[in-house]
């Protein structure tokens, strides 16, 4: 899938450009912020929410500021992520911090949040309200997460408590953010939350797997969150914990699937086909791979 091309994302990143161009030189936040928003990254959520908008009938110039917010907060959350999990690389580049320091880092954090703000309140109560719960639950979930990792907590339903607020919730927000902008009616509205649910469910299940199994998209922590196969190795084998948490994804992805199809058939369901299956199944490592 040549996801770059799309008209959806040559948008984001051009935002992002501009974005970043706009910031005052006088402080070292452009150095920062330009370090953060060109270390690469798939641009998913944006383009989830490009795609869902298109699908109920709006144009990408309508969506676009909701779509950089989204991106901005993503990639505030991002620092803080790496911040908490003491990250040395991501995407194969050194974190935020570890190039300009904590506390630069974190600055640039706020800086980020707060332009998503901005960006978010040229639209309506009902975006607003969606974006701003999305961050709270993804701040409550990233909690949740260092919970997990201090009390050596190995729970199925606590993983997928912390892992629907800190992952699914921007991407079901996306989803739902993209039909609003639209105009969609709740009916909707709701259909594209389940699915943003259901893929953000499955990508984050597939990404602590990766983990598990390997060091993945040149990431690199001091600290790794408890993944599915953690849990189901507690009751079985290795080889017996991946091929159960593959069939956990795959039953996610095809749901997130069935709902897809609900929407009339168009260019941009059929991207949405595709950007779930590049988020989640194509990435599933084989059963019986090793952790490093």
């Amino acid at each position: 899938m040549d996801f770059e091309k799309w008209d959806e994302c040559r948008s984001i990143n051009k935002a992002l450009i501009d974005f970043v161009e706009e910031i005052d030189n006088g402080s070292n936040m452009k150095k920062v912020v330009a370090h953060i928003c060109q270390s690469g990254g798939k641009k998913t959520r944006p383009v989830i929410l490009l795609l869902s908008s298109r699908i109920c009938g709006s144009e990408i110039e309508n969506a676009l500021d909701a779509a950089l917010a989204i991106e901005l907060i993503h990639s505030a959350s991002l620092i803080h992520d790496d911040l908490l999990d003491r990250g040395v690389l991501r995407r194969g580049v050194k974190t935020a911090h570890e190039v300009y320091g904590t506390a630069a880092a974190m600055l640039a954090g706020d800086y980020l949040i707060s332009k998503s703000i901005e960006l978010i309140s040229s639209y309506g109560k009902e975006i607003g309200t969606e974006f701003g719960r999305a961050g709270m639950e993804m701040a409550e979930g990233e909690a949740m997460d260092v919970d997990l990792l201090e009390k050596n907590i190995n729970n199925r339903v606590e993983y997928f408590n912390c892992i629907e607020k800190k992952t699914a919730s921007l991407f079901a927000a996306s989803a739902v953010m993209g039909a609003y902008v639209a105009g969609a009616d709740e009916d909707t509205v709701s259909k594209f939350r389940l699915f943003g649910n259901k893929l953000g469910t499955a990508y984050q299940i597939v990404d602590d797997m990766l983990e598990y199994t390997t060091k993945v998209n040149n990431k690199e922590s001091i600290h790794i969150s408890p993944s599915l196969v953690d849990i189901y190795r507690q009751d079985m084998a290795d080889a017996k914990a991946i091929e159960k948490t593959r069939g956990v994804v795959e039953q996610l992805v095809s749901e997130a699937h069935e709902i897809i199809n609900q929407f009339p058939s168009s260019q941009s369901r059929n991207k949405l086909h595709e950007i779930t299956n590049h988020a989640t199944s194509d990435l599933l490592p084989e059963v019986g791979t090793r952790k490093c």
